[in-house]
């Protein structure tokens, strides 16, 4: 049990995936292992579950177009997100404490890339993925946005469903300056922020950027709910990644992870962030159960910051 306020998040599918041996390659990412030996991706929920996770999140992630490529897409696009979902409720429910699950709404064309974002067909594909989601998921989230625009599809497609919708973005890891963070699309974090309020979010998160540059989004997203007097929750969960640069896109090939960010170091900044207003916090690409584990150790500790 997490300690008052504070929510664990789990760590990144991906990379798990990858070291427990599933099988993994680009384009199709962690989208392989579901399709070729879906046993894993629930082990994978397990580990993260077992390491004191309370939100395990659908490995939907790579269900999309830009990764599974269209035919594939087409034809078992809604079934695979029936499966990622159904595999990640069946670890919930044989948890033997309380486990939520998060519905994976990604970037629909590209991680990064605000620039390939297709309005007139994201709806289409948001619906395939909401569709075979939405029968085992609590909440919806919309993660590793990169743009206003990106976000306001993902809120679309979930309208008038039950679950609660938490957006989460990804900003630029090399900033213009101090207290200045923007999303990948240029757009400011705080423009970000007020956005995701309008579309009546329950939670605003980071995600999938370096630690170093999240701490001034925390800094303002808490400025500006504090303002408003808003019950939104904000959440972090950082990847292991060096920077990314401008036109980097998931299908490059696999990034290098950083050696300094073990457990210690990294519940260091899961403490800053905390200090900064975060109630929510996890991992994001290569942050595994070992960090979760050391988050869960910390938690009462993190309770009273």
């Amino acid at each position: 049990m997490s300690g008052p306020g504070v929510t664990l998040l789990d760590g990144g599918m991906g990379r798990q995936l990858a070291r427990m041996g599933a099988p993994f390659r680009q384009p199709e990412w962690s989208a392989l292992a579901l399709m070729e030996a879906p046993e894993t991706v629930r082990a994978a929920h397990e580990a993260f579950i077992a390491a004191g996770a309370e939100v395990i999140t659908t490995n939907s992630y790579a269900l999309v177009p830009f990764h599974i490529g269209e035919e594939r897409f087409a034809a078992w696009g809604r079934e695979l997100a029936d499966l990622s979902g159904r595999l990640a409720r069946q670890a919930a429910d044989a948890a033997s404490t309380p486990v939520r699950v998060a519905g994976s709404l990604p970037p629909l064309f590209g991680s990064y890339r605000p620039d390939l974002f297709e309005p007139e067909r994201a709806p289409e594909i948001a619906r395939v993925l909401v569709e075979g989601l939405a029968p085992h998921v609590d909440l919806w989230l919309a993660e590793t946005q990169s743009s206003i625009r990106e976000v306001a599809a993902a809120a679309a497609a979930v309208a008038g469903r039950c679950q609660p919708l938490w957006i989460s973005y990804t900003i630029e890891d090399e900033r213009p300056g101090p207290g200045m963070p923007r999303l990948r699309s240029g757009e400011p974090v705080e423009e970000a922020v007020r956005a995701a309020l309008d579309l009546s979010a329950e939670a605003v998160l980071f995600n999938c950027s370096q630690p170093e540059a999240m701490g001034d989004a925390v800094a303002v997203a808490g400025q500006i709910i504090g303002e408003i007097g808003s019950p939104v929750r904000i959440g972090v969960y950082a990847n292991a990644f060096p920077p990314q640069p401008e036109d980097a896109t998931a299908n490059e090939g696999l990034s290098e992870l950083r050696a300094d960010l073990d457990p210690d170091s990294y519940l260091g900044w899961i403490r800053r962030w905390v200090g900064l207003g975060a109630t929510v916090v996890g991992g994001c690409c290569g942050i595994g159960p070992e960090h979760i584990a050391r988050i869960r150790a910390a938690l009462p500790e993190l309770a009273k910051t």
